[in-house]
């Protein structure tokens, strides 16, 4: 890999993104039932009907999944707590099993000097309250500000960072608009209320942990770089909608207090009675910003209703997921941020590519992987050059794991993992990182 730690700023971190139901195994620990369990259990709406029941049984696994983050040099575990494994209910009674494995967890990591970097939310709804309406009902910004509370009392002395909810737009639009993640709905109102109250949540969560001292706070928004399919007005305007719904809703709220005229356009009717209100929770003060980042979009113009635009295929080499490789966008994406977030440090929270993966000879040659990652940290180290206050990058992911809808498919880690035997293989990648940090 043509690069080296050197490169980057002293004290630039580099680490690994995982989540807790794609890797930990959902049915240990005394975990409560989820969206995601009643979305993977509905036919047509994973692959194979494949769940995390099992995933990779990091829960059982994981000092063994630790080594391999510190033995590969890595400064950062970033990883996130499963919602219904603390709270089965979703709120009131604690899982005392289902915490102390946070516990443990956090643990090791220190022992092995990794940096604890919590995400609370990577989409888990407990079923109990996404039959209340999950984040449909502004009750949940309550009832995430408990969890939020459990963790921190537990957690919190030992966390380095804390980010409330990953993906915003994932929880709102994917899963409420376009139907491809739980809940799966496909519902305009729905939509304009989850993306309010997504960002009503981040608020409250923010809330307590500054109540409780907790430090290091921030926010994690995936980008995708927008770009019209032609030169005519009608994709430019289709592109500003895209941008719009997609990168520019959850950033302006947190920092500028507002949402985007082109996205208002649509949700105008649908956004909860009085939502402006809400601004000042929503806006609270943040000590570092996350952006992950995978692909661009080309967007072209479509008749009917709202948001009059669809995405078309782009001419650039792809990953197994489809999507264009395409660098630039994160170097652009970058610049972009620091515009909305100011000086506060920025991490790339995740960055990495699928490909079909196996295992030959007891090794993994995933060479496309270290090709993409190479191009993507030429893209961070360019927008740093230009000042982009760029404090590290984390690749998604460690290992591969349950990539939601797509089921066990589509492979993004640098550790092989075989679903039926459970064995890690680090790849070729890992190897050439492992070098690169050395």
């Amino acid at each position: 890999m043509n690069f080296s730690r050197s490169q980057f700023p002293e004290g630039f971190d580099f680490g690994v993104s995982t989540s807790s139901y794609q890797i930990e195994g959902h049915d240990f620990g005394g975990a409560g039932p989820t969206h995601w369990d009643t979305f993977a259990a509905t036919p047509g709406n994973v692959v194979r009907a494949e769940h995390g029941g099992r995933a990779c049984d990091h829960y059982h696994r994981y000092r063994e999944d630790l080594d391999l983050v510190a033995a590969g040099g890595f400064d950062v575990y970033r990883f996130s707590t499963s919602w219904a494994r603390v709270l089965p209910e979703g709120t009131g009674q604690v899982n005392a099993e289902g915490l102390d494995f946070y516990d443990r967890l956090v643990d090791a990591m220190l022992e092995r000097g990794l940096k604890p970097a919590a995400t609370l939310y990577h989409w888990e709804m407990p079923s109990a309250l996404a039959d209340r309406g999950g984040w449909m009902n502004r009750d949940v910004a309550s009832w995430f500000a408990e969890f939020t509370e459990v963790i921190t009392d537990r957690l919190g002395d030992r966390l380095w960072s804390v980010a409330p909810i990953n993906e915003p737009w994932c929880v709102g639009w994917m899963s409420h608009f376009l139907g491809h993640h739980a809940p799966g709905l496909r519902d305009i109102r729905a939509t304009a209320r989850a993306m309010h109250h997504v960002l009503l949540a981040h608020g409250r969560s923010i809330e307590v942990m500054r109540g409780k001292g907790q430090e290091n706070l921030g926010a994690v928004f995936n980008f995708e770089w927008a770009e019209p399919a032609d030169d005519s007005p009608e994709a430019a305007r289709a592109a500003q909608t895209f941008d719009g719904y997609l990168n520019r809703f959850f950033v302006e709220g947190v920092f500028r207090g507002r949402y985007p005229d082109s996205v208002l356009e649509g949700f105008a009717p649908h956004l909860p009675e009085n939502y402006q209100d809400d601004f000042p929770l929503i806006t609270q003060k943040l000590d570092w910003c996350g952006l992950n980042y995978y692909t661009r979009k080309l967007c072209a113009p479509t008749d009917g209703a709202w948001p009059h635009q669809t995405e078309v295929e782009g001419p650039l080499p792809k990953t197994l997921m489809g999507w264009e490789i395409y660098p630039e966008g994160l170097y652009q994406s970058l610049k972009r941020l620091h515009e909305y977030a100011g000086d506060i440090p920025l991490y790339i929270t995740e960055n990495g590519l699928a490909s079909p993966d196996v295992v030959k000879d007891g090794a993994v040659d995933d060479q496309p992987r270290i090709d993409y990652l190479e191009a993507h940290f030429a893209a961070a180290r360019r927008a740093i050059d230009e000042g982009v206050p760029l404090a590290g990058y984390f690749v998604w992911s460690l290992m591969d794991n349950y990539e939601w809808a797509l089921g066990y498919e589509k492979r993004f880690g640098l550790v092989h993992v075989d679903f039926d035997s459970l064995e890690r293989t680090p790849k070729a990648s890992y190897h050439a990182l492992k070098r690169a940090l050395a």
